[in-house]
């Protein structure tokens, strides 16, 4: 069972059931989503086509393997600020490293995301908890209300360390899965659940 930490939102109603006819096809909003360090676009097929389904034009794309803050100015250069051509707001998110590259992007001065979707953000590297100072020292910069999915195991997420700092956000809710580690796949479904509620409360509250 999910467990769901917020800090304050103004979004809508949480813990309601979630049907299929709750959302609308398609949805007022667009989300480009990355993959992790080991990945492709290709290896995000499960989460595209599931967000498809329950009506987020969902898409993925491909990030150079290097340096975090170096993939930035390539999420940005195919990602669109603000409303895309059709109209549609963007949120962007992503798989552990490609979560970390879409939040960096979100905390630049001039991005215009509407919404950030973090599955199992990688907070430090196993052992090494420290990193996550630095790895959260950008995250007051993000504007937009942010979404973190994450396994209470994760090794490169301590959930005592996590839970510390997600109110460095604005604007931002935590589920979380006991006993999960770094992957989401057994819970898949209900994470992106989880999500197109979360982006079509963004979708609704931006009309």
């Amino acid at each position: 069972m999910a467990r769901r930490d917020q800090w304050p939102r103004t979004l809508g109603p949480r813990g309601a059931a979630v049907r299929p006819a709750d959302y609308p096809v398609p949805m007022s909003l667009r989300f480009y989503v990355g993959h992790g360090a080991s990945g492709s676009a290709a290896s995000m097929a499960a989460h595209v086509e599931g967000l498809r389904r329950r009506g987020v034009a969902a898409e993925a794309i491909d990030l150079p393997l290097k340096k975090a803050e170096a993939a930035v100015p390539v999420l940005r250069s195919i990602v669109p600020d603000g409303a895309g051509e059709d109209g549609r707001l963007v949120a962007v998110g992503g798989q552990s490293y490609g979560g970390r590259v879409a939040s960096l992007a979100a905390a630049e001065p001039d991005a215009d995301y509407a919404a950030l979707v973090l599955f199992s953000y990688p907070l430090h590297l196993p052992g090494k908890p420290a990193m996550a100072d630095e790895r959260t020292s950008h995250w007051p910069s993000i504007r937009c209300p942010v979404l973190l999915l994450s396994g209470e195991a994760d090794p490169m997420a301590r959930i005592d360390l996590l839970r510390a700092r997600v109110p460095l956000l604005r604007n931002a809710e935590l589920v979380t899965y006991p006993k999960l580690g770094h992957t989401l796949k057994r819970v898949l479904d209900d994470a992106l659940d989880q999500t197109a509620r979360f982006l079509l409360d963004v979708a609704g509250s931006e009309r």
